[in-house]
């Protein structure tokens, strides 16, 4: 057992110490290995009781689990916001946001209706989905909930069985849930364990995984696939890094761009994959722009994440704040300045936004993803410049687009859709609705997931065909009628 602490700290006797919030196991790579042979022998090479299960059953058991979630939701809710340190109105959202998905994936399963036949130079066929075998997911530290079950739900519902690697900060949060998981889920179906990193590498070099879901770096991911002893086997579906771009074009309405872009690079401290990371702004708008983001800055509320309407919050990643204080200090070094006062500024786990002006490409912050509350903003003559700069890029995950000329904006539309997979016009970089795929290029992502797209890719179409005579058609009709083949007879995605 190991203790957990906030990075958040109490203060007794005078002295200030980590606030400690529980105890957590910390297993072996022997427990690690028992947890996949465990989801290898309930999928048993897809002869298993839940990967041959009628979608219907699993779906009741998906929607069993949801109400069981429902019901631990206040204990989550502040296991999140004191572990992650967000601050709790974005934890009540991202836990009911993950209850709505578990219903979204089941009303789009329904919605599909599974019914996708073909008759052509006779042939006759029915085509369904089926599960690809044991799943590997390991979600992130910032959004532990929503990130972690957006992959394991659709993995589960489509046949798949699974390992839930935890993430090391945010590993309590999840006990509430783990004996709903146990309960609602068949033996060796979900098997949850935390610990170091570490863990999966056994894991992934036994070959026993079939699919790996990682939210994390690229770097990791590389080195992770790798272990695999055929990794062209192994399908990956990976939500990666980012440096999101907001482009704010002469013809910008001001106002809603520095309003979009505080939001979208100070949400949660900056510590989205989906947050405004790099500000371009044309030179002859820059300063109108610097004031209302430094303006923006100085009405944002510092203090504890269980305080009401509270911005920034103490950042729960060991070493982060001396991280960003390095960014801060090398794009001094080389020019910038801090526009905003007290911006830089930090006192043990809590680091006060810096808006820096005008960075350039010799600064480490022009090309490194902070993942935190500091807003690089680089002047412009030309718009190629933003564009370059995303062609050179090694990430694509998304941009922002803020101008009132449509000539203008479509323009840039066309030269930053091959680089990007998402634009946002006059609204920052996000996720949602979670009915949009969500992907991104180069180093970004591998995969792509949204309610629909997560059930494909965690599937794996299935034809079953025959000539087109009257006795064939008569089986296939009565198999898919009376139930005598529950992959025929089950709704799946087209």
């Amino acid at each position: 057992m190991e203790d957990v602490y906030s990075s958040m700290e109490v203060r007794e006797n005078g002295e200030s110490s980590p606030l400690f919030l529980g105890r957590c196991p910390v297993l072996d790579d022997k427990a690690a290995m028992r947890a996949a042979t465990a989801a290898s022998r309930a999928y048993a090479d897809g002869q298993g009781q839940w990967p041959r299960m009628p979608m219907n059953e699993r779906i009741a058991h998906l929607e069993a689990f949801a109400t069981r979630m429902a019901e631990v939701r206040d204990e989550v809710v502040r296991l999140m916001t004191l572990e992650i340190c967000k601050p709790r109105q974005q934890v009540e959202a991202e836990y009911d946001r993950t209850v709505e998905y578990i219903g979204d994936t089941v009303d789009a399963l329904r919605e599909a209706g599974g019914r996708e036949f073909s008759a052509e130079q006779g042939i006759f066929a029915h085509v369904r989905r089926a599960p690809l075998g044991p799943v590997l997911c390991m979600g992130p530290y910032n959004f532990p909930y929503n990130e972690t079950f957006a992959t394991l739900i659709p993995a589960l519902v489509m046949g798949n069985t699974a390992v839930v690697k935890l993430p090391r900060i945010g590993r309590l949060l999840f006990t509430p849930v783990i004996k709903a998981l146990r309960d609602c889920f068949p033996k060796g179906v979900v098997n949850v364990i935390t610990g170091d990193t570490h863990l999966v590498h056994p894991i992934l070099e036994s070959g026993l995984m079939n699919v790996f879901a990682f939210i994390g770096s690229s770097r990791a991911a590389n080195a992770l696939r790798g272990l695999h002893p055929q990794p062209h086997r192994l399908r990956c579906i990976f939500g990666l890094d980012a440096k999101n771009q907001a482009v704010v074009l002469p013809c910008a309405d001001m106002d809603l761009a520095a309003r979009e872009i505080l939001t979208g690079s100070l949400g949660f401290g900056g510590q989205r994959c989906t947050a405004v990371k790099i500000v371009f702004v044309h030179r002859s708008r820059a300063d109108e722009l610097l004031d209302r983001l430094k303006d923006g800055i100085e009405g944002l509320r510092v203090g504890m994440p269980f305080e009401e309407g509270v911005d920034i919050t103490p950042m729960p990643e060991p070493g982060k704040v001396d991280y960003l204080k390095g960014l801060v200090d090398d794009a001094l070094a080389n020019g910038a300045r801090v526009v905003n006062p007290e911006g830089g500024a930090f006192a043990r786990s809590l680091f006060h936004p810096a808006l820096l002006y005008p960075v350039t490409q010799d600064m480490r912050v022009y090309r490194e993803e902070q993942f935190g509350p500091v807003v690089p903003v680089v002047p412009y003559d030309d718009e190629t410049e933003p564009v370059q700069y995303q062609i050179h890029s090694n990430f694509g995950q998304q941009a922002s687009i803020f101008g009132q000329d449509p000539e203008a904006v479509g323009r840039l539309i066309d030269a930053l859709a091959p680089q990007v997979c998402r634009l946002n016009i006059n609204s920052k970089c996000q996720r949602g609705p979670d009915t949009l795929p969500f992907s991104g290029r180069k180093d970004s992502a591998e995969g792509t997931l949204s309610v629909r797209d997560a059930l494909r890719a965690f599937s794996m179409r299935s034809v079953v065909a025959a000539k087109d005579t009257a006795a064939n058609r008569d089986i296939l009709e009565r198999m898919i009628r009376d139930g005598g083949s529950c992959l025929l007879n089950t709704d799946h995605l087209r």
